[in-house]
């Protein structure tokens, strides 16, 4: 089922200026006068859509999992400035940057006006996964935090250290999620309290903080069955329109060909599926090492999510099929990966760690990971590297994986410049800010 209904009333609402945290609604309908703000909160929802091809694109074509072939797009497999280009710079960074912050913008009226205390706990969380990503990609951001930001004082567009977003937005909003949701939404798409606790911990194992991230994500562990979440038992029900909002999704992008998604561009099927010119052939030949090692490793067994994720006689990738196929922002198999990362950083045993492993591994057709041979942290440590790549491959997961981790040298082959671990800010936001907003170092 789509959500994403009440859209049209809400772009009635939302409206962009220049710059994109300069929007208001229309004078005849201001945020303080509205008696509901179903809409509003609707929109918050529906910004999220521009992002998820980015997201796509910068998870894995910037890593070692997908390729671009026509210039200017294997910039971004170059480690240089060249991915500020103009064309790179609007196609993939402009609208996810500018539908983010309409996202947070729609996020701060709810916050700030309804009196639904579930409805601002929806806020908050698309507020915090909003500035997440932001971080995320981009390191240090502006922050606004106010339903009506002012549109002369551009002092309030300097970026803010990704810390300080951190500390004082993203962690206290998922907080304040987890305080004021339940479970009772998930089946619709909606924000949820296990949704939060999920995106919390992965916050945490961003920050390093594995202490942290345990506690939550062992409460998702924990409170999955009683909230309707499971693994499936066979990945290839975990994708496809089909399978939208199945038990293993804990919280998704609804998008759907009936709602127009601002990012403009293909979508991020197609690229995967070899559908654009700049990618016919987009498969990197290091997955397909990556899944040869995986079955070497296993004695020689077919790992069964291989034909599921990747044509090797197309070069092209398999998960993302049609374009109303929902974009997973977290799932339960992502979750027990962090969970067993973060319990081997925090001195847990090889044997209880593995264990979380097991199901995960047991759906692909895999033997559970003996710990009498992973024995140490560092070998279990690299174990579940090794799986968070096969699992969530072409989910946009991998570069953020490789800078979360510290591996992005060793894993890419090369010594990477660090500036090139984030990405360029549009440079059309840079002077619109009259150059308050600054660039990315290296670009």
């Amino acid at each position: 089922m789509k959500n994403l209904y009440l859209i049209l009333v809400s772009l009635l609402l939302i409206t962009a200026c220049e710059n994109d945290l300069d929007q208001f609604p229309p004078l005849e309908a201001e945020a303080s006068s509205l008696t509901s703000y179903e809409g509003v909160l609707n929109a918050a929802y529906y910004y999220q859509q521009a992002s998820t091809t980015p997201m796509a694109i910068m998870g894995d074509f910037r890593a070692d999992n997908m390729l671009m072939i026509e210039e200017p797009y294997p910039a971004f497999d170059r480690f240089n400035p060249d991915l500020a280009g103009g064309d790179l710079v609007e196609q993939f960074f402009r609208p996810f940057y500018s539908n983010l912050y309409k996202s947070i913008l729609s996020a701060n009226n709810v916050i700030e006006n309804s009196s639904d205390a579930i409805e601002v706990g929806e806020a908050k969380f698309l507020r915090a996964l909003s500035y997440f990503k932001l971080v995320k990609v981009f390191g240090d951001v502006t922050v606004n935090l106010s339903p009506s930001p002012s549109v002369s004082d551009k002092s309030i567009l300097a970026r803010q250290p990704a810390a300080g977003v951190y500390n004082d937005v993203i962690i206290p909003d998922f907080e304040d999620a987890i305080a004021a949701l339940d479970n009772s939404k998930i089946a619709i798409g909606r924000a949820s309290k296990i949704a939060a606790q999920g995106l919390l911990g992965k916050a945490y194992m961003q920050l390093g903080d594995f202490s942290s991230a345990e506690t939550q994500l062992a409460a998702v562990v924990n409170g999955a069955a009683a909230a309707g979440i499971s693994l499936q038992a066979n990945f290839a029900d975990i994708f496809g329109e089909a399978n939208d909002l199945n038990s293993e999704i804990i919280f998704a992008t609804q998008l759907s060909t009936s709602i127009e998604d601002e990012y403009g561009f293909t979508l991020f099927p197609g690229w995967f599926k070899g559908a654009d010119t700049k990618s016919p052939m987009p498969l990197d030949p290091d997955l397909i090492a990556a899944f040869d090692a995986m079955e070497a490793a296993d004695g020689g067994n077919t790992d069964l999510r291989r034909a599921l994720t990747i044509d090797e006689a197309n070069m092209t990738g398999l998960k993302w099929g049609g374009l109303d196929q929902d974009w997973i922002e977290l799932r339960f198999a992502d979750v027990l990966l962090l969970y067993a990362e973060a319990m081997n950083e925090n001195g847990s045993s090889a044997e209880n760690v593995l264990d979380v492993l097991d199901p995960i591994r047991a759906r692909a057709g895999l033997n559970p990971l003996d710990h009498t041979v992973l024995n140490t942290q560092a070998l279990v440590r690299q174990a579940i590297y090794d799986e968070r790549r096969i699992e969530l491959a072409l989910e946009g997961q991998r570069w953020f994986d490789l800078v979360r981790t510290g591996t992005a040298d060793a894993e890419m082959g090369q010594t990477i410049n660090k500036n090139y671990y984030l990405f360029p800010i549009p440079n059309s936001e840079v002077l619109a800010s009259g150059g308050v907003i600054k660039q990315n170092e290296g670009y």
